[in-house]
């Protein structure tokens, strides 16, 4: 019976669950231990049979978390217990050489490793995925204008399609971080109790590079008896940013779905109900998820932190957390981003919502480009400002549209022509650099996705 969500299957793609689960961990750890005897066979610690014996073992897939688990109850010691059960399947001159020169944390944290490495081979993608999708909107709405806000009030005009570039060109720099952490986060560990090759001598180093090339790791340099943890603060940090990413864009979609806004809206499938009471309500309950699981994966940064300071060579203070932090935040990124891509996908996008809150203020949003106009004339930039504002706020007081208040009062209208002033309140006019913009992080999007994906 599954106790929590995250064991439910409700959150996490099938895939990304399966990395994470019990006997997938064996299986990493079996596979240090074939890729450990095989390397060390080779260059002579151990007997080249006894290695080729264990490697061929360890690639059967005969050894179940189940009976490791029995094993378990006796030892209480979980890498005591899958070393025994790997020597009840080896033949009997073989046994004395499994697990030879290793430590439990070469395979705690090796298999780490891998479950990193494989997570993040299911997470790259998406992000690259998700960064076509809000580039390919950014094109879309390039030269849509809409309202710009600053403290969520309206301040000046935007190209709706902007919103998407920023998401886009980000998404597309996460693609970069994630390539570049690899060679830090992914990291293979063989050398022993207390990180000095222990058994093995001065070949310990060899026998490491060529487990790590086996399973498509980076070797560490130097290492207590665990990796540091900075490596792992480092992929629950870099993860929790792209989580925090996604709720930025879920919260601007929430934003915009607002009644009094409606400029979005989720896809509302049909059968779909919102509300238990009201009939009526869509709600944005994709982007709320988002919000949500954003919480839970950024507060794992601070336990990763905690992580890095342990007594001497280890201790178990970091052990048992990280059985849930590196799960949980792999798993919930990877919902997140599913969900996302969904979202990006399906969005409703209200382009007569867009051009009415153009002129909710009565248009007031051109404020800016009529004091532009009137610097341009030569007037004092603060002598203009305080007219524009003037003019603006009695306008509001009445309830009087803006370009009628600026057509009529005679500090502008001796200042500009009726034909100029009707020019400014054009929105199209002001979409400055946007078209531009949008298009160089296309460009960039695409690029980042040759190399990184």
């Amino acid at each position: 019976m599954a106790i929590l969500p995250i064991d439910s299957g409700r959150y996490g793609t099938k895939e990304m669950l399966a990395i994470f689960n019990e006997q997938n961990k064996v299986n990493y750890q079996l596979e240090i231990e074939g890729a450990a005897a095989i390397s060390q066979g080779e260059i002579g610690i151990i007997p080249k049979s006894a290695g080729k014996n264990i490697f061929a073992v360890t690639k059967s897939r005969k050894i179940t978390a189940n009976r490791i688990k029995q094993l378990e109850a006796k030892s209480d010691h979980d890498t005591a217990a899958l070393v025994e059960a790997l020597s009840e399947k080896c033949i009997a001159s073989t046994r004395p050489w499994i697990h030879y020169g290793l430590t439990s944390n070469d395979l705690v944290d090796t298999s780490n490793s891998m479950q990193m490495r494989d997570a993040i081979s299911i997470i790259q993608p998406k992000i690259g995925k998700l960064a076509i999708l809000l580039a390919k909107k950014a094109v879309t709405y390039k030269e849509l204008p809409a309202v710009g806000r600053t403290h969520g009030q309206h301040a000046s005009i935007i190209s709706f399609g902007l919103k998407f570039a920023n998401w886009a060109s980000e998404m597309a720099l996460h693609l970069e971080r994630v390539q570049e952490i690899k060679k830090r986060v992914l990291m293979c560990k063989t050398l022993g109790v207390v990180g000095t090759g222990s058994l093995m001598g001065v070949k310990a180093v060899e026998v490491q590079r060529r487990v790590a090339k086996r399973l498509n790791l980076y070797p560490a340099e130097v290492t207590t008896q665990i990796i540091p943890r900075e490596r792992y603060a480092e992929y629950v940090f870099q993860l929790s940013l792209i989580g925090a990413t996604l709720e930025k864009i879920a919260i601007e979609i929430r934003n915009l779905q607002r009644t009094e806004i409606g400029e979005v809206a989720e896809q509302f499938k049909k059968g779909q109900m919102g509300s238990s009471a009201v009939p009526v309500k869509r709600n944005p309950i994709k982007s709320e998820r988002i919000s949500s699981l954003s919480k839970i994966l950024r507060s794992q940064i601070g336990t990763a932190f905690e992580n890095i300071p342990l007594w001497h060579e280890r201790d178990l203070s970091n052990s048992a957390n990280e059985r849930f932090m590196l799960p949980m935040v792999s798993i919930l990124l990877d919902e997140m981003l599913e969900t996302m891509i969904k979202i990006i996908s399906n969005l409703q996008v209200n382009d007569k919502r867009i051009k009415e809150n153009l002129y909710q203020t009565k248009g007031q949003i051109f404020a800016e480009f009529v004091l532009e106009a009137l610097i341009k004339k030569g007037v004092p930039r603060f002598v203009a400002y305080r007219d524009v504002q003037r003019i603006a706020f009695e306008a509001k007081d009445k309830n009087m549209d803006y370009f009628d208040a600026i057509k009529n009062d005679k500090a502008v209208s001796s200042k500009l022509s009726e034909k100029e002033i009707k020019d400014i309140f054009v929105p199209e006019r002001h979409l400055g650099a946007s078209v531009t913009i949008i298009s160089n992080v296309n460009k960039t999007v695409q690029k980042y996705m040759k190399r990184f994906t």
